[in-house]
């Protein structure tokens, strides 16, 4: 099915004129990135900007909650829209309204290169001393979140930082770290920005899992999915939106793919 026939061209209807969405936002580079003065950085910063530029008559506000948190915001209705999650990740058991995929991902286990070790390094989790981020969905987990559950099946340490993760594995402290999972947009981010760190790290050949981004919006919100989709069809038809997804060395679904025919 061609993308640009499943939604409308048009800017947003003079009915919705001066329409605010509050955004729901946590840490999540390089789809999101909170910088110190708790602006939103990263794609959707900059994805953020281009539609207010393209819609004159629609405010964005952020709103800041967590990984954790951000389902109980979400049934509380302090937010409209959240962009680039999942429906797995437990959206399909709320009553959201969610978008077609918007990009791709994937997380990927890495560990300090030593001698001797290599992919099968990965394979028994159960017996790793692991760091992960705290509220993140992990395919090897089964998508469970529950940190005291998550602590009774494996040797496991939550953060809430990649950077921090990548640099507990680079100290070499196996009692506390030997494997990270962190997504791989991230990790070639941080590779192209400190290219010594790509002999030093055993990168997984398979990943813990691979995943489609959605749109999620509140079913009382003043959005639909659809509604956003609108939005962002200008971006998309004239392959803005493509290239911000690049800048940010992230991939697009197939139904984006420049390859595919159906954008």
């Amino acid at each position: 099915m061609v993308f640009a026939t499943l939604f409308s061209l048009a800017s947003l209807p003079s009915a919705w004129a001066d329409t605010d969405i509050v955004v729901g936002v946590y840490d999540f580079p390089p789809v999101a990135r909170i910088d110190e003065d708790r602006k939103v950085e990263g794609l959707l910063g900059d994805l953020l900007r281009e539609l207010e530029t393209v819609h004159q008559d629609v405010t964005f506000r952020i709103f800041h909650t967590s990984p954790k948190r951000r389902y109980l915001d979400f049934d509380a209705h302090l937010y409209d829209v959240i962009f680039f999650e999942s429906p797995s990740w437990e959206w399909q058991d709320k009553q959201a309204l969610i978008s077609p995929p918007l990009l791709m991902d994937e997380d990927i286990y890495i560990a300090l290169n030593k001698p001797g070790r290599d992919a099968s390094f990965f394979e028994d989790l159960e017996q790793r001393n692991i760091v992960a981020l705290s509220g993140y969905h992990y395919g090897f987990a089964g998508m469970e979140t529950d940190p005291q559950e998550l602590e009774q099946r494996f040797n496991i340490e939550f953060s809430d930082s990649h950077n921090r993760n990548l640099n507990l594995i680079k100290a070499d402290r196996p009692s506390v770290a030997q494997v990270a999972i962190i997504n791989d947009s991230y990790l070639q981010m941080h590779l192209d920005q400190h290219p010594e760190d790509r002999d030093r790290l055993l990168i997984s050949d398979q990943p813990d899992q691979s995943y489609q981004l959605s749109i999620i919006t509140h079913p009382e919100g003043p959005v639909t999915a659809r509604d956003m989709m609108d939005l962002l069809a200008p971006l998309i038809e004239t392959g803005r939106y493509q290239s911000l997804v690049q800048k940010w060395g992230l991939d697009l679904p197939p139904s984006l793919s420049p390859d595919s025919g159906d954008n």
